[in-house]
């Protein structure tokens, strides 16, 4: 093996002051999360573990390290919501993934305004300029590869429906470079913004 390679076995630890793996796999779109219990108690959380998964019919997926109350009120009600995190709402979403009992709903902590959605019961944040209403497909333990459980719940749910701000389509294509999309990165504090600068084009062989 070559000096000039850092080589390591996850299982017996990276040996770096960060977990290099959060890093490479990134920057990532921030799955964030709103959801309500089957007793009406909302809830919005920040995920990193998060993406697109299918064109059609569109599915998203995230993952939560923890059966938290996110997973808890998905599985109760079959229903979430994702909202854009854009960089006026950065502060709003690390307010809402403060450590806080289920009573407390992160929308009043973070000072955001739940708006109603059309085909969910789950609301949506008013201040997101995109918003996807989402129904589960599929919840899924994580194991790793020898069948072991491992303590993490992958979240699959069809978008039925989506929100998007009439000032972010332009021409009718949406305005990625525009929108202010932020982005989580590997570092404890670390964030992308996606912006003009980052845009090139590439275009499939034909």
């Amino acid at each position: 093996m070559s000096d000039s390679t850092h080589f390591y076995e996850p299982r017996l630890g990276h040996g770096l002051p960060h977990d290099p793996f959060n890093a490479i796999v990134g920057p990532r779109p921030i799955g964030w999360i709103s959801s309500r219990s089957a007793q009406g108690q909302l809830n919005l959380a920040p995920y990193s573990f998060f993406n697109a998964l299918n064109y059609v019919p569109p599915i998203v997926g995230f993952s939560s390290i923890g059966y938290k109350d996110t997973v808890r009120n998905i599985e109760q009600t079959g229903e979430f919501a994702w909202n854009l995190v854009t960089q006026p709402l950065v502060e709003a979403m690390n307010q809402s993934c403060a450590a806080v009992p289920p009573e407390v709903s992160e929308f009043d902590l973070a000072g955001l305004t739940p708006a109603p959605s059309r085909l969910i019961q789950v609301p949506r944040v008013a201040e997101s300029p995109v918003s996807f209403e989402c129904k589960l497909t599929q919840l899924i333990p994580l194991q790793t590869a020898a069948g072991e459980t491992v303590p993490s719940w992958l979240v699959l749910g069809e978008v039925v429906a989506v929100h998007i701000d009439q000032r972010l389509l332009k021409d009718g294509i949406f305005d990625t470079a525009g929108a202010g999309i932020v982005l989580r990165a590997g570092g404890p504090g670390d964030y992308f913004r996606i912006g003009p600068e980052q845009l090139f084009k590439l275009y499939r062989p034909r």
